[in-house]
C-alpha cells in the first residue's frame, strides 16, 4: 500500500465487498423473491460494520433490475439470484460508485463551507428533495432508490418530511435508513418501517478484513486492533490509519503511573493533538480515553479483570476497579465526555481539553 493509498478501502457505495452479514443479506434478497418487499427499511446497528454497504449493494442489485414486486409473472423463468451482489464492472455498479445513477438519491450530512466541518444534522431542505425525487419518473424504467446515510442526524422537520412520503409512497420506490441509532428516529417514522438489525462483526470477519486491507499487520497489532473495534471494521481501520496503536500504547504507559501521572509524558501525548495537524490525533485520542474509561466503568461494576489488551493494561484495570470506585469512575467517564461534547461546540483549545480530561482521571484515582 502507498503512503498515500487508505486502508479504509472504497466508500459504501463503491464497495464490493460484505463481511460477516449473510443473514441480513439473505433477509433482503427473500423479501425481494418473495414479492413482500417493504417500501421502507431501518437498517440499524453499530457504526462501521458494514450497514451503508448493504444498503448500496441492495441499491445496486435493484436498479440493475426491472420493476416488479417479487417472484412470478414475467421474470418467473429467470433464475432466482444467490446473492445481492453485482460485479464491480458491471455499469449500474459503476453509476452507482460514481455518484452517477439517475434513480438514486443519496442524503448526508452535508459538509458546512464556512466552518470547516460537517453540519451537525441532515436539514429539511435535504429532505424535501426525497418526495420530489421519489415522484418522478424511473429514468431507466425500474426502481428508484433513497439511501438516507445516518438517518438517527435527520432534524425533526427533515423526519417529518420523510415520514409523508413514505406513508404513501411511490411504486417502485425504496427508501433505506441506514442509522446508528434506531431508537433516535421518530417512533412514528420507525412504525412504518421494516427493521433489519445487522450485529458487530465476529472476529473471523474482522480477521478477513484487515488480512485484506492491511496485510502488512503483524498478529499482535490486527488482534489488537480486532480488540479495540469491538466488532467495526470501520473503528478498525481509522485506528489503524490515524496511528491509533500507537496512541493507545502512549496512553496506557501513561496511565500506567496512576494515581500520579507524569507530567512531562501528559504535555507530550497532549502536544501531539494540538494546532492544525493534531485534529485526527486528537479525535483518535479521545476516542479511546472514553472508550478505555467505559472498559474500566464495566471492570468495576462487575469485579471481573478484562483480558489484557498491551502489556501491563489488564493489571492496571484490574487495579483501578478492585476498590468500591464504580459511582466515581461514571462520574469521571461522564465528566469527560461533556467536556469532550463541549470542544466540539464551543471549539476549545484542543491540548487543554486533553490536559483536562487526564487530570481528571488523575484526581479520581487518588
Amino acid at each position: 500500500m502507498s503512503e498515500k493509498e487508505s486502508p479504509r478501502g472504497p466508500a459504501p457505495r463503491a464497495n464490493p465487498h460484505l463481511y460477516g452479514h449473510a443473514a441480513a443479506e439473505a433477509a433482503l434478497l427473500e423479501a425481494y423473491q418473495g414479492g413482500r418487499l417493504a417500501h421502507a427499511w431501518i437498517l440499524g446497528g453499530p457504526r462501521g460494520i458494514g450497514k451503508a454497504t448493504l444498503a448500496y449493494r441492495f441499491a445496486r442489485f435493484l436498479l440493475a433490475r426491472p420493476a416488479r414486486g417479487g417472484g412470478g409473472g414475467l421474470f418467473a423463468a429467470a433464475p432466482a439470484p444467490a446473492s445481492l451482489a453485482l460485479a464491480s464492472d458491471h455499469p449500474v455498479f459503476r453509476r452507482v460508485a460514481s455518484g452517477g445513477h439517475a434513480d438514486l438519491l443519496t442524503l448526508e450530512r452535508r459538509f458546512d463551507e464556512e466552518r470547516r466541518r460537517l453540519k451537525t444534522e441532515i436539514g429539511i431542505e435535504e429532505a424535501r428533495a426525497v418526495a420530489d425525487f421519489l415522484h418522478l419518473t424511473p429514468a431507466e424504467g425500474g426502481w428508484r432508490v433513497v439511501v438516507i446515510d445516518g438517518a438517527e442526524e435527520m432534524s425533526r422537520n427533515a423526519a417529518n418530511a420523510v415520514l409523508k412520503i413514505i406513508e404513501e409512497p411511490p411504486a417502485q420506490a425504496l427508501v433505506l435508513m441506514v442509522s446508528h441509532a434506531p431508537g433516535r428516529l421518530l417512533a412514528t417514522l420507525r412504525s412504518r418501517c421494516r427493521r433489519l438489525t445487522l450485529k458487530a462483526l465476529d472476529e473471523t470477519a474482522l480477521a478477513r478484513v484487515l488480512a485484506e486491507r492491511l496485510p502488512e499487520l503483524t498478529g499482535q497489532e490486527a488482534d489488537l486492533l480486532k480488540r479495540l473495534a469491538d466488532g467495526s471494521a470501520g473503528r478498525a481501520l481509522a485506528l489503524a490509519e490515524e496511528g491509533g496503536l500507537t496512541l493507545f500504547r502512549e496512553m496506557m504507559a501513561l496511565l500506567a503511573g496512576l494515581p500520579r501521572l507524569d507530567t512531562a509524558a501528559l504535555h507530550r501525548l497532549a502536544d501531539r493533538t494540538a494546532g492544525a495537524q493534531g485534529e485526527s490525533a486528537y479525535r483518535t485520542l479521545t476516542e479511546l480515553l472514553l472508550w478505555w474509561l467505559a472498559r474500566l466503568v464495566r471492570a468495576a461494576g462487575t469485579h471481573e479483570t478484562p483480558p489484557e489488551l498491551v502489556a501491563g493494561e489488564g493489571a492496571l484495570c484490574g487495579r483501578l476497579a478492585a476498590e468500591p470506585r464504580l459511582d466515581r469512575w461514571l462520574e469521571v467517564w461522564e465528566k469527560i465526555g461533556h467536556l469532550l461534547a463541549r470542544q466540539d461546540s464551543v471549539n476549545l483549545e484542543r491540548k487543554q481539553v486533553v490536559l483536562n480530561a487526564f487530570l481528571a482521571l488523575e484526581s479520581a484515582a487518588q
